[in-house]
């Protein structure tokens, strides 16, 4: 993976002066071609929700303002922006003037698609607005105190398998951990996996999901070797993955996966 130029790792200044030029792009075509995926053939719809919860410019009078937003990338997207150069960017706004929120939003909006090659969308959110937490999702099923034998803690897809008559289930598991490929800094994260198909042994997607605890990926990659697998070894008819992850630098990333086009991740979880 290409990142000997990128802000990940290294000791950064932190510029507080409006710099697109900050953001690194991280190209996804490696990682789906090491999970058995042709170029350009991806077996799912889906994006990446992050969220943004540092942001501040100036207004014209000096005044700063203070905002949170929701950024969306299409999963079809080259490149994906890596976390550091995003906060980086970020920050760069602080000291730097706007007219608007309009304005705010329409260069971060134009800067991120940029270097993503695709439309990326964003939305500033007052921070005085209320925002509801939940531990999980309603409907889906906690799947953390099913009783496991053999527990691992290298990559284990083996672990996955299905049987018995088709059933339409939503589970969740709070112990998704990975680690960072360049830093090796521990990544926290949600799984919430709702599919339709003959029914997903439990304790192996435990097993399964626990063999994450060494693995190091991205965010993105973790959530599209998920979908793969799942889809691969247990074949449901229709199949949805998301992970929320809790918040590292002022950011929170959140990848879905699905069979379907409508955007599924859920609202805020208690740990963001």
């Amino acid at each position: 993976m290409a990142l000997d130029n990128a802000p990940l790792g290294k000791t950064s200044d932190y510029p507080d002066r409006y710099d697109p030029a900050l953001l690194f792009p991280v190209a996804r075509d490696e990682n789906r071609r090491r999970i058995g995926l042709e170029d350009g053939r991806w077996p799912w719809f889906g994006g990446d929700l992050w969220q943004a919860w540092e942001i501040s410019w100036l207004r014209p009078d000096g005044i700063p303002r203070v905002a949170w937003a929701e950024i969306r990338f299409p999963a079809a997207s080259p490149s994906l922006v890596e976390s550091k150069s995003l906060k980086l960017y970020l920050n760069s706004l602080n000291q730097t003037v706007f007219s608007s929120d309009e304005q705010v939003e329409e260069t971060v909006t134009a800067d991120l698609s940029s270097v993503c090659g695709a439309a990326v969308n964003v939305r500033l959110l007052s921070v005085d607005e209320s925002d509801t937490a939940t531990g999980r999702p309603s409907g889906y099923e906690l799947i953390d105190n099913e009783t496991v034998e053999d527990v691992v803690y290298d990559y284990a897809p083996e672990s996955l398998a299905a049987s018995g008559p088709v059933v339409s289930e939503k589970l969740c598991s709070h112990l998704l951990k990975s680690n960072c490929p360049v830093t090796g800094q521990p990544d926290w994260g949600t799984v919430l996996i709702s599919y339709t198909g003959s029914a997903i042994d439990r304790a192996g997607l435990l097993r399964y999901i626990v063999s994450f605890r060494q693995k190091q990926d991205f965010h993105e990659h973790c959530v599209e070797t998920l979908f793969t697998d799942l889809l691969s070894r247990c074949k449901p008819e229709s199949l949805t993955v998301c992970a929320r992850y809790t918040r590292r630098g002022g950011l929170d990333i959140n990848p879905w996966r699905s069979t379907e086009p409508e955007e599924q991740v859920g609202p805020r979880l208690i740990r963001q």
